[in-house]
């Protein structure tokens, strides 16, 4: 039993808890806890807290992406890439105790975090445990600290450094990837038009509809179950979808083939916007299996037969399949009515008609009035420009109005009608899907979920555009390397981060989306205790979790992250190359 028991030392009394244990047969005290002097130990009794002081850190997310970078060796697979840094011949840089390696990967989980500059950087990564895990002192880490180690990687090894991440990947962890999606997307920059240190930046029909900004596109490769990235690259922003497939095609296989996984096993989904006949010959060149969508338009024989002839589905979808040479090869194609897709659709062209219908409206009245001498201002070509340019503004606007600008003795006069009988057509083919498939003896249902799933990459392109975790934005780099290099920082966070989420859902049963997981991992906070000592004058320091969620506390001990903090496992490249 233990007991508490005093020894003078310099004339002061010391108290502590002792037990009483037989060592080499005979029995001695043994000190079991130190308890200071007796005011001291008052103090404590009292629950007094004079001479404490508390702080805490974002701890979670911070030592869940540490944990997935040291077992998939981030920081010694970047630095094995690293060139001469600018002025030195032989050695490899390291700006204030970090090597290049650590410091994209440091980047990158900051892109996790909360997307800042990285002039901000600094400050977030105090806010966090980042100092205490990895024994480092950010202090001095601004943005020149980035950008002359962004430098340090050369473009054309930023693949090899993929590949060899994703070999650690594949050997960690027990990815599922029959059905690998893939898509791409852009990101509009505010590079100036005049700056000519940038080609990959270009203006093009952006998707954040900001046409008037310079864009960089981003293609990516993620697997069906995970969306786990396997392939990524950067491109030109003006660059056609079907241009940037057809020149990454190869590409694609060879990044298959270097991680070893079989052609024959896998199957590359795509949207209808990447396919051509050129491109569908280069695919059965690599001997790639696919799923893709055809456009209803270009497919109108095809379509006359399947409204024909449409099997009885379940009471949402109607299925008709065939198998039609297209583009000199034989496919087989289904196609479906989604009631769900249709709804939507025609809601918007019910909405969109009436819109129009007033617009047009105005300008029939405006040009009939005599006395308006605005109407007299526009020659007839002028007019039409403008009629079209009104019903291009919405999709199917230009099929469903006919309209005719006359000339009279006033100016011109307007008639237009809604044309029925296309709405009627219009409604009838809303919903529909056409998939193309070189796998012959897949269901109708297993193509369909396949082909479905490409909304997948969709949620993953919205991930890197999420404004509080992962997004490609802020991007303050001009040149095309450091572009590049920044990219590849995003993508490689958006790897840690699902890795992560692929590690919740399986251990912990998590069924929240990514940015519900990362916000619960943030919430996870490491207290700290300072606390004067007075016999010495020294501050001792006391680091423990904070109470946590029923949830957070779940995934924490479903990701072995309970005792990270104490432990600290060392990060390979933090200091020196290795």
């Amino acid at each position: 039993m233990a007991s508490i028991h005093s020894k003078t030392s310099h004339g002061q009394k010391y108290w502590y808890i002792v037990e009483s244990r037989r060592v080499n047969g005979k029995p001695r005290p043994v000190v079991l806890a130190y308890l200071g002097k007796a005011d001291s130990l008052l103090k404590r009794l009292n629950g007094l807290t004079e001479g404490l002081r508390f702080k805490s850190y974002s701890h979670g997310l911070i030592a869940a992406m540490l944990q997935i970078a040291q077992k998939i060796d981030v920081c010694t697979i970047i630095n094995q890439y690293v060139k001469s840094s600018r002025g030195c011949v032989t050695a490899k840089p390291v700006r204030n105790h970090l090597t290049t390696g650590a410091t994209l990967l440091l980047a990158a989980i900051g892109r996790i975090g909360i997307p800042t500059s990285k002039r901000g950087w600094s400050d977030w990564a105090k806010s966090t445990s980042l100092e205490y895990l990895l024994r480092s002192n950010f202090n001095k880490v601004d943005s020149q600290h980035f950008w002359d180690l962004m430098d340090t990687i050369p473009v054309d090894s930023i693949e090899h450094i993929e590949e060899k991440l994703l070999k650690n990947v594949l050997a960690r962890y027990q990815l599922e990837s029959e059905s690998l999606f893939y898509d791409t997307t852009n990101f509009f920059t505010y590079i100036g038009s005049n700056n000519q240190r940038c080609q990959i930046a270009k203006r093009g029909k952006n998707k954040q509809k900001r046409g008037d900004l310079r864009q960089v596109g981003l293609a990516m490769v993620v697997t069906q179950q995970d969306k786990i990235p396997l392939f990524h690259l950067t491109y030109e922003g003006d660059t056609q979808d079907v241009k940037v497939f057809k020149s990454i095609i190869h590409k694609i296989k060879a990044r298959l083939e270097q991680l070893k996984l079989n052609n024959a096993e896998h199957t590359i989904v795509f949207d209808r916007g990447n396919n051509s006949k050129q491109n569908m010959a280069l695919i059965k060149e690599n001997q790639l299996h696919y799923v893709g969508a055809l456009t209803p338009y270009q497919q109108q024989s095809l379509v006359a037969d399947a409204l024909c002839f449409f099997d009885k589905g379940d009471d949402d979808k109607q299925i008709y399949r065939d198998r039609r040479i297209i583009w000199d090869e034989e496919r087989t194609v289904v196609i479906y009515f989604s009631k769900k897709l249709r709804a939507g659709k025609l809601a918007g062209i019910y909405r969109m008609l009436p819109k129009k219908e007033q617009e047009l409206k105005e300008l029939q009245a405006t040009l009939a009035n005599a006395k308006n001498t605005k109407s007299k201002k526009y020659t007839k070509s002028e007019l039409e420009a403008k009629i079209i340019n009104l019903l291009n503004e919405q999709q199917h606007a230009k099929q469903l109005f006919h309209w005719s600008l006359d000339t009279v003795s006033a100016g011109y006069h307007l008639q237009f009608e809604i044309d029925r009988n296309k709405l009627q057509e219009i409604e009838e083919e809303a919903g529909l899907r056409i998939i193309m498939t070189d796998h012959h003896d897949w269901s109708n249902e297993k193509i369909i979920k396949t082909y479905q799933g490409q909304a997948e990459i969709e949620n993953a392109f919205k991930n890197l555009k999420n404004p509080y975790h992962l997004t490609v934005k802020p991007q303050f780099h001009w040149t095309d390397q450091k572009i590049a290099v920044h990219y590849f920082i995003c993508v490689l966070g958006y790897l840690l981060a699902t890795l992560a989420w692929r590690e919740a859902k399986i251990r912990a049963s998590f069924n929240g989306t990514l940015d519900t997981l990362l916000d619960k991992l943030s919430n996870v906070r490491l207290a700290t205790l300072l606390e004067n000592q007075e016999t010495c004058g020294c501050v001792r320091t006391m680091y423990q979790l904070e109470e946590m969620a029923d949830d957070e506390k779940t995934l924490m001990e479903a990701l072995n992250l309970m005792d990270f903090h104490k432990t600290r496992p060392k990060i390979p490249g933090i200091g020196v190359y290795t």
